[in-house]
């Protein structure tokens, strides 16, 4: 006679499953706001003491629910969670963002393999016009003609035709205007063009230098810290 076994409850979880949970009740708490960016992964490791096995299995289960998602390296709580609305400036300004690293980052990569040395030496000539106390305007004309002297040195036209589109849409955009907007935002403005002094001076170096996986380090951590600065400062 054959007996159909029966079986007990199951006390052990698997430690991603644990990592997993721990983030959810983040989210629902909202200690992880809609939009957040997720920790890195490191530094998961280390505030749960576990592999990055584990971290990354607990992340995928997480897009697997739906409750966060991949924007360029990063991951992002979702903007939509049950309740809530989404920000329509918030989700342009990602879009934005998300075209600007697929582009950016090849064409910073580019540049650096493919550059001449004309080319590296007007690059350095454009980033050493930049300097924290400069006036709004010489900012706004100054970044332009970086990220066109980039564009040239990345070596494919169709590439820089397809970039000037890209930037001609964050420059336009009302989101890019009201953070540059001096007289409304002026501590928020002085902020911008000192980090972004810093990080052009980083990038032209790179460049210069020849070095590919830190000129597109750096174009990607720019290009974070300003998508960032414009979403924290929506109200």
């Amino acid at each position: 006679m054959t007996t159909t076994p029966r079986f007990g409850p199951v006390t052990r979880r698997m430690v991603s499953e644990e990592v997993r949970d721990a983030l959810l009740e983040s989210i629902e708490s909202g200690a992880l706001a809609p939009g957040a960016q997720l920790p890195s992964e490191r530094a998961l490791c280390e505030d749960f003491g576990v592999a990055r096995t584990s971290v990354r299995e607990a992340v995928r289960s997480l897009v697997a629910l739906g409750r966060v998602h991949k924007v360029g390296n990063r991951f992002h709580v979702v903007e939509q969670l049950p309740g809530l609305s989404v920000d329509p400036r918030k989700s342009r300004v990602r879009e934005l963002f998300e075209c600007r690293r697929v582009i950016e980052v090849s064409i910073a990569r580019f540049a650096a393999e493919r550059a001449g040395p004309r080319e590296r030496e007007e690059l350095m000539r454009i980033a050493a016009i930049f300097s924290e106390d400069m006036e709004l305007e010489e900012f706004r004309h100054a970044d332009r003609l970086f990220h066109g002297a980039i564009a040239r040195c990345c070596g494919n036209p169709t590439l820089r035709e397809l970039y000037g589109k890209v930037l001609e849409g964050v420059f336009a955009s009302e989101e890019f205007r009201t953070l540059l907007d001096s007289s409304s935002n002026a501590a928020a403005v002085r902020d911008v063009i000192a980090e972004s002094c810093l990080a052009h001076r980083r990038i032209a170096e790179a460049i210069r230098d020849g070095d590919p996986d830190i000129a597109a380090q750096n174009t990607e951590r720019h290009l974070d810290e300003v998508e960032q600065s414009m979403i924290d400062r929506m109200v």
